[in-house]
């Protein structure tokens, strides 16, 4: 209880540098002591460390490194030891990795596929017994959100699952298990990362858009309950913002709505409340960090997060400090917190505990039975969600001598790994591991993350091989799809098994199994055998809803011991009986409307004024999120390409001559594509679109030779995909007319709005020569084979065709070719005058007003230096678009993650589109019964 003369506590917390410092968390990069984080200790009283696995190589040195820094502390004055924090969920996240005395175990949702809250409970307590024979004293766990949109949030298997409930039981047990093990626990993230909305921009932060009320039956349910058993000794509180009818918040862990008001107030919260780190580019560059730390103090927040820069940290200090002498933070608000603190520290450290860690010696000990323990969770966790046609395990299916296909994606290592700690060791940089802390807080350890190719599977490949005895084939894929590395060994091998990770996020991976699902399928019409499991290692809800994948495993993690455990499973060593945890989404019955409009072929002659009116009056009803239509014409839809067939519908009113709806469909080499489809504003909502929908599909299926379908069209370039703008809604509408839309690809335009003023990036070119990249124009269809060839190999057929027409214009347009010393041809990108030909198909490049130079299409395959040969490309676009005097370089058909790069150019996102593409198979049988249901 605090006393209003503040008699409890000790005189030397009277002194403000003292109190201050013990409201404070902070880290630093490196596994050493630096001069740094001891002046942290002894000159400012910092009395509480967050350690992540830049700074942790080993049990025995990140132990040795906490009796260093806890000596630093003791001798410094500090009357309590330091709080040692860290990360160690399990999973894919932990900070610690230490094959021969730190257990790995199965993530939180992994655990609760097990379907037993005691083995949370064992597994949290074996882990947090680890983690405080090194010295650590408070867990950053559990983990207590609520899934409430699974397929599409990054928390992932770090989430329990999507039913409050069952979060709220397995984080009690885990709050157990840490307090059983002497420490302290800090459930995360309040008020809930289950359900965000990202909005894309380097300094945005994911926003909760649900009301309270939402927010009250489902995310803070395991909040509560966890609050409620007075047991939870510190809460982590994130860094989101929560945009609803009631609160207007930018960062909820700024916010005394909801600090103070909703886990104080509400849910009765006495912990300690601990910061998101507030080295946050949003805040930074929104707030600044000296009006951050003193806002995060002000919304009731205990301790504040800041991780590892050493000036940021200073100037935090030094904030909190203006702070109080401007009378903004008051002492007593100070002590406050100081409580807290010290009442935590005082039930999970001691002077003694703090400096004499038991280390190796007692880790030791415990490691048989925690990898006895590992492993039948891992085992009881492997989950079969689907498998119609009895594949596994392979022994059932597979005869002697058939041929096994692996084919897995390229990732990126797991911190906590073998894999990881070997390109450390031979880079001899502690400094370039990463961490899961914070998914947007620090972007620029995102984009220095090592990338390890097929590393990371390589050795769940050759353990898959050993077991069965046999040989195996593997290789990776990209987002460059299906090339023909994979369809030769695809027709050697009797069984493929696809290896997904978080596909629902990396939409290639999506489309690269549905693409290989598809060619198994007709090579299996053609009575060849072909078997296809699909393997989910992060996300269950990659294939969870699609049921054309017949047989689908989730494993939750892809740690080795994951991996392992799938191998016992694929061959038939242990019998999986893992369930998936939560609810899955059902589908969602669709209700289609009873009415019929009469679908005309379309007219030129007598439709284009009509077409021209409604794409108008739709530009002025959507219009900024339309803009391109301003400069889209009738004619815009007719190519009369001698390689795509055109057919376009309309709805019209026959006595007035006006259009209502209009459809637009394309066919080039196999694929059938709907490259627009949209209804009068006034005539919406009375199936005017389902009618042009149902006619259009129609056509399309009926063409002789075609292999896939499509939603949107690059050239003509109206609308490349579905706005993103309108994603939501009207990815819906598709949905509901039979379209698998989930998984797009990006397709974006961006922009140079000033091109006089445009410069270079320093050092660009000079890593372009390093690099030994050359470029080249060309113009005509003379020489241009070797450019086609390559667009045909790395490209959707109507890039090819937009190519061609490129090549035809001579006077106005050209193709820039990146090659290596010997020659090969590295990457191609189209670049057009102003006014050119093109332009009449592509709306960004068509002004009555501007001077728009045009840069299209950049096919770059994947390669080392990809980003660097995109960055050329668009550089040697820019170069001649600059030559041309035009006043500004519009880049379109910018595919998936080629936008960053573009941006650190200067270039902006001026609009973004999601191409949806299905195989014919699964749109013809959802097509025909939605016509059955009309």
């Amino acid at each position: 209880m605090a006393h209003a003369d503040n008699s409890d506590l000790d005189p030397l917390w009277q002194n403000l540098d003292w109190a201050v410092g013990q409201i404070l968390i902070m880290g630093w990069d490196g596994t050493e002591v630096t001069p740094q984080i001891r002046s942290l200790i002894e000159d400012h009283h910092l009395g509480s460390i967050i350690l992540t696995a830049k700074n942790l190589k080993s049990a025995q040195q990140t132990a040795k490194l906490v009796q260093e820094l806890q000596t630093i502390a003791k001798k410094a004055g500090h009357l309590q030891p330091l709080l040692i924090a860290l990360d160690q969920e399990n999973g894919g996240v932990n900070s610690l990795f230490d094959e021969d005395y730190v257990c790995q175990f199965p993530s939180a949702m992994g655990i609760a596929a097990t379907g037993r809250a005691d083995l949370a409970y064992e597994i949290t307590k074996a882990t947090a017994t680890e983690i405080s024979a090194c010295g650590v004293n408070l867990m950053l766990g559990p983990v207590l959100d609520v899934l409430s949109n699974a397929r599409y949030q990054p928390l992932g298997v770090r989430a329990t699952g999507d039913d409050p409930q069952e979060v709220s039981q397995y984080g009690l047990a885990a709050v157990r298990g840490i307090r059983d093990a002497g420490m302290a626990s800090c459930g995360k993230h309040f008020p809930s990362y289950g359900n965000l909305d990202f909005l894309g921009s380097n300094l945005d932060v994911p926003i909760i858009t649900q009301t309270l009320e939402e927010l009250s039956l489902s995310a803070l349910v395991p909040f509560r309950n966890a609050i409620s058993s007075g047991k939870l000794d510190a809460m982590f509180i994130g860094g989101c913002g929560i945009s609803n009818p009631s609160m207007n918040v930018s960062h909820a862990c700024l916010s005394d709505q909801v600090v103070d008001d909703l886990l104080r107030n509400d849910l009765g919260f006495n912990g300690v409340a601990i910061s998101e780190c507030l080295e946050m580019e949003a805040l930074s560059h929104e707030l600044g960090v000296q009006n951050g730390v003193v806002m995060a103090i002000e919304a009731g927040c205990d301790l504040v997060l800041l991780c590892r820069a050493y000036d940021v940290q200073l100037e935090a200090i030094k904030g909190l400090k203006l702070g109080y002498e401007s009378g903004i933070i008051s002492k007593e608000r100070i002590f406050t917190s100081l409580r807290r603190v010290l009442r935590l520290k005082s039930t999970c450290t001691s002077w003694s505990k703090a400096l004499n860690p038991p280390g190796i010696s007692l880790l030791s000990q415990l490691h048989h039975n925690h990898q006895a323990l590992s492993r039948r969770a891992y085992d009881d966790s492997i989950t079969i969600i689907r498998d119609k046609e009895k594949l596994l395990p392979l022994s059932a299916s597979m005869h002697p001598g058939e041929e096994l296909l692996l084919l897995t994606p390229l990732v990126k290592p797991l911190p906590a790994s073998s894999l990881t700690k070997k390109l450390l060791e031979s880079k001899g940089d502690q400094s370039m591991a990463y961490t899961a802390h914070g998914v947007w807080v620090h972007h620029d350890r995102e984009r220095g993350a090592i990338m390890s190719g097929e590393g990371v599977f390589r050795e769940f490949g050759k353990s898959l091989a050993r077991a069965r005895n046999e040989k195996l084939l593997h290789t990776s894929y990209t987002a460059n799809g299906v090339r023909p590395v994979h369809e030769n060994l695809i027709h050697r091998a009797s069984c493929i098994i696809i290896v997904t990770a978080d596909a629902n996020r990396n939409l290639y991976q999506a489309g690269f199994t549905k693409h290989v699902d598809m060619m198994c399928s007709m090579l299996r019409s053609r009575g060849q055998k072909k078997q296809l499991i699909v393997v989910a290692v992060s996300s269950p809800y990659d294939f969870a809803m699609d049921k054309s994948i017949g047989t689908y495993i989730c494993t939750f993690d892809f740690t080795e011991n994951a991996l392992h455990a799938l191998t016992r499973a694929l061959v038939g060593e242990i019998a999986p009986k893992g369930t998936l945890p939560g609810t899955l989404r059902k589908s969602k019955k669709v209700l289609k409307s009873r009415q019929h409009w009469l679908v005309e072929e379309y007219q030129p002659d007598r439709d284009a004024s009509g077409l021209e009116d409604l794409l108008r009056a739709i530009y002025r009803a959507c219009a900024p999120d339309l803009r391109f239509l301003q400069t889209t014409r009738a004619a815009t839809f007719n190519l009369h390409s001698q390689n795509i067939s055109e057919a376009h519908f309309v709805v019209r009113n026959s006595s007035t001559a006006a259009l209502y709806g209009f459809a637009a469909t394309f066919f080039v080499h196999g694929v059938g594509i709907l490259g627009a489809i949209f209804v009068d504003p006034t005539k919406r909502d009375v199936s005017i679109g389902r009618s042009l929908h149902r006619r259009a599909m129609k056509s399309l299926v009926q063409r002789r030779g075609i292999k896939k379908v499509q939603i949107g069209s690059a050239f003509p370039g109206v609308f490349p995909g579905i706005p993103v703008e309108q994603v939501s809604t009207v990815r819906d509408w598709f949905a509901n007319s039979g379209w698998d839309t989930q998984f797009p690809r990006r397709i974006t335009n961006m922009v140079i709005n000033d091109l006089a003023t445009w410069t270079a990036p320093e050092g660009l070119l000079q890593s372009i020569q390093r690099a030994n990249i050359s470029f080249d124009l060309i113009h005509g269809l003379d020489n241009a084979e070797t450019v086609l060839n390559h667009v045909r190999s790395n490209a959707n057929p109507e890039i090819l065709e937009l190519y061609r027409s490129a090549l035809a214009d001579t006077k106005s347009c050209g193709i820039v070719r990146a090659k290596d010393t010997a020659g090969n041809l590295l990457g191609t990108i189209v670049i057009c005058r102003q006014h050119s030909d093109l332009s009449d198909y592509v709306p960004p490049l068509f002004s009555h007003t501007e001077d728009i130079g045009g840069i299209l299409a950049p096919i770059i395959p994947a390669l080392p230096f990809s980003s660097l040969i995109l960055q050329g490309l668009a550089l040697m676009g820019v170069r001649q678009n600059k030559s041309h005097k035009a006043s500004k370089s519009v880049l379109g058909l910018v595919v998936d993650d080629g936008t960053e790069p573009l941006t650190a150019m200067g270039f902006e996102t001026l609009q973004a589109f999601d191409e949806i593409t299905n195989s014919l198979e699964n749109v013809s049988q959802k097509e025909d019964v939605a016509c059955l249901h009309v």
